[in-house]
């Protein structure tokens, strides 16, 4: 091989493993830092706000719990007798931890066959559809952080029967969900990035 191809091909592979998709942005309690260091989350969560009517801050707490921010993001493994494998706890993949059977209805319904779960674009967009089926079907305001992170974690049928009362760890979460999406809204307002 000439030495300009070998270059070239070392080149590609760096920028290729030094991307840092895989890695969460650096500091995730200030959504100011979080966009500016990622400025194509605030692209796609705007797009996703405009198409689907689901907050930016809202869209930025749900991905916060389910990923944080991590695109290639799964549930852990089970164990059998502790150290036997079993598989992943459930489908859920990629920065909106969406699960198999429901990334395929969105896909069908959205015809966006070529959307993939650790893409930011289709994700958020996914999350919009998701939370814009939830209001239709159970009238809960999209700027709701709580109920919507309820719903999306339990499905709309668990949501529907009020499976979560059950689970006060969840309560626990979607409360710490609904905080966070006010705290990422106020700091988004006060460095002007909606």
């Amino acid at each position: 091989m000439s030495r300009n191809l070998c270059l070239s091909i070392a080149l590609v592979a760096l920028t290729a493993c030094g991307s840092g998709s895989n890695t969460p942005p650096s500091r995730l309690d200030d959504a100011c830092a979080i966009v500016d260091e990622r400025p194509k989350y605030l692209r796609a969560m705007k797009r996703t706000e405009k198409k689907w009517g689901t907050p930016v801050a809202v869209q930025m707490a749900t991905l916060y719990q389910e990923s944080k921010f991590m695109s290639d993001a799964r549930t852990p493994y089970r164990f059998t007798l502790g150290v036997i494998p079993m598989g992943r706890q459930s489908s859920a993949f990629g920065y909106a931890q969406a699960l198999d059977g429901t990334w395929e209805d969105y896909r069908d319904e959205t015809r966006n066959y070529a959307g993939r779960r650790n893409k930011i674009d289709d994700a958020t967009d996914f999350m919009g559809w998701y939370m814009n089926e939830t209001f239709e079907r159970h009238g809960i305001p999209k700027t709701d952080a709580r109920r919507h992170y309820l719903a999306y974690h339990e499905g709309h049928t668990g949501y529907g029967r009020g499976s979560y009362n059950q689970k006060s760890w969840l309560m626990r979460v979607a409360n710490e969900v609904g905080t966070r999406a006010v705290m990422y809204d106020l700091q988004l307002k006060s460095c002007g990035k909606i």
